[in-house]
């Protein structure tokens, strides 16, 4: 299995840091080849701007995604994103591990998604119809592919449980697995989440490192998150609304996964 882990935490000696050595040594001690996007390490550019596209008519108005989409096609793009791309070409697996700050990922990681999703590649592809709203939700480039997030957060678990000050947290990582993960084909398994990572001793380090060793052996037989395909029939085209007789008693995020599945 080839796995890519891009990882998102600025300091080596972190919890997270040492979760990031545990991954890497345990994938690779199963015979797994593994490739690592250190994003601070890389001092990734994460901010996408009219710099990433140097070829385009300076005269003309910036386009973010006109301007990434003619880059992709000509092989104009920046070789930072480009080697990224391969990357994901490559991978069978796509392991997102970060920190939660303010309820999302570092800026950093946000911007290796805006500038590494470009047009033509993770999204703006397929047929666009009274049948099909193009290949994606469930289909797309990345379709038969694995991607998994590793989070960890300060906040208690009670704290991001369903009557939780922060929300449920499937609803906060929901923007991250649905509309980032699974929008261009991964089926993506539940997150492997840490909490309340101030209080981390070493009993406790001890057995995170067990449960994530455990969920990293069954990376490819666990099932992945249930949510409804886009163009199987759950969704009018081309509104892209579920369908009135679908899920009546669920409202919110809960609405996109399949009905037996839905908590």
């Amino acid at each position: 299995m080839n796995v890519l882990l891009v990882y998102a935490h600025p300091e080596p000696r972190s919890l997270n840091g040492g979760m990031r050595d545990f991954i890497v040594e345990r994938l690779r001690s199963a015979g797994h080849e593994v490739k690592v996007s250190d994003l601070y390490a890389m001092r990734w550019k994460a901010t996408l701007d009219a710099e990433d596209f140097p070829q385009r008519n300076a005269a003309e108005r910036f386009n973010p995604s006109a301007d990434s989409k003619l880059a992709f096609l000509e092989g104009t793009q920046t070789s930072d994103v480009a080697a990224e791309q391969d990357k994901l070409r490559w991978a069978d697996l796509v392991i997102f591990q970060f920190p939660m700050w303010w309820y999302s990922m570092p800026a950093i990681l946000k911007g290796w998604f805006e500038r590494v999703y470009a047009y033509g590649f993770a999204y703006g592809v397929g047929e666009h119809s009274d049948r099909r709203w193009g290949e994606r939700f469930g289909e797309g480039v990345f379709k038969g592919k694995r991607a998994m997030l590793i989070v960890t957060t300060g906040g208690w678990e009670e704290h991001y449980s369903e009557r939780g000050i922060n929300g449920p947290i499937d609803d906060v990582l929901f923007p991250i697995q649905h509309g980032m993960l699974f929008y261009p084909g991964f089926d993506v398994l539940p997150p492997f989440l840490v909490y309340r990572t101030s209080k981390m001793n070493e009993q406790r380090y001890g057995e995170t490192l067990a449960a994530l060793g455990t969920r990293l052996d069954r990376a490819m037989l666990d099932q992945p998150i249930a949510y409804r395909r886009q163009n199987h029939g759950d969704y009018e085209i081309p509104s892209l609304t579920l369908k009135p007789e679908l899920a009546e008693q669920r409202t919110g995020f809960a609405l996109h996964l399949q009905a037996e599945f839905a908590a």
